[in-house]
């Protein structure tokens, strides 16, 4: 059995930030309740349950309207969790789904109707139960508007560029692009992400920096990639908490105001902030 991930900080701090109306977390994963939805037997990891109400809450302490639900390898390539949450919550969240292949165009537009906008692929390296990159499904995504989006590894985002830059709709690039935050902003991934975001096609989502270094809160080797991307292209940037932040073990679990608050120091300007925050991933993700 894989390792049970630790609970997230079930007690977020009131954030010094004040998010602007409409402000979105770009990325949260949604388990639970274990009787009804087993986990997938390839997954890394197990959860505690981290429900739809659990993420409300949290949005609502925070002071954010809506979230976005991407699919995580806990469930593997099974949407029925993440179906049966947009069905009860149309009007908090957005979904982001893990798709076999060879899923039709059908049945991408039933998803769509649920509030689904998005397709996820993950690198190679995550894992052989979850979805790598298909032009072709990519292609049928374009088609009804929807974000690519993509986790690539510490090693190989250079590798995938040139591929997801020639895919026809938009391509969101998870967790920094998995850039490793040790190598600074010369590094050559961190230079081929500010090349994917002059396309003007691409987007990168600043969540997950704990998953570019093994530092603890507040991981200060990602701020500086993190003030290099908001200076860079802000108008392709949105923010994700992460939640519950699985597959941490042995570290200092953050809290969740506290990774709010990062953006205070990322992009220390109050109307680039609110753009990130509110106004590129409500356009990004279909939200009113």
């Amino acid at each position: 059995m894989p390792p049970l991930t630790p609970p997230p900080d079930r007690h977020p701090k009131t954030p010094k930030l004040v998010c602007p109306p409409g402000s979105v977390d770009c990325q949260v994963h949604l388990f639970g309740p274990a009787a009804e939805y087993p986990f997938d037997p390839g997954s890394k990891y197990i959860s505690e349950d981290a429900l739809p109400e659990d993420s409300i809450a949290m949005q609502d302490a925070l002071g954010l309207s809506y979230a976005v639900i991407v699919s995580g390898g806990g469930y593997g390539m099974d949407t029925r969790h993440l179906e049966d949450t947009l069905k009860r919550f149309p009007d908090r969240f957005r979904g982001v789904a893990l798709l076999p292949p060879g899923t039709t165009q059908a049945e991408m537009a039933r998803l769509h109707t649920l509030g689904v906008r998005g397709l996820r692929f993950v690198s190679p390296h995550h894992g052989t139960h979850l979805p790598h990159l298909s032009e072709t499904m990519a292609a049928m995504a374009a088609e009804l508007g929807w974000v690519v989006q993509f986790y690539p590894s510490t090693q190989d985002l250079v590798d995938f560029a040139d591929r997801l830059m020639a895919l026809p709709g938009p391509v969101v690039l998870d967790h920094f692009g998995a850039v490793p935050a040790a190598g600074g902003i010369d590094q050559p991934a961190f230079k081929t992400m500010l090349r994917m975001l002059d396309s003007g096609r691409v987007w990168v989502r600043l969540s997950g920096p704990m998953r570019c270094t093994k530092e603890d809160f507040p991981y200060p080797s990602v701020a500086p990639m993190a003030r290099a991307l908001v200076a860079h292209a802000p108008e392709r940037l949105v923010w994700g908490s992460d939640w519950p932040h699985v597959n941490m073990q042995g570290r200092v679990m953050p809290n969740d105001g506290d990774l709010l608050d990062q953006m205070l120091d990322w992009a220390p300007e109050e109307g680039v902030r609110n753009r990130i925050l509110s106004d590129n991933a409500r356009a990004l993700y279909d939200l009113p």
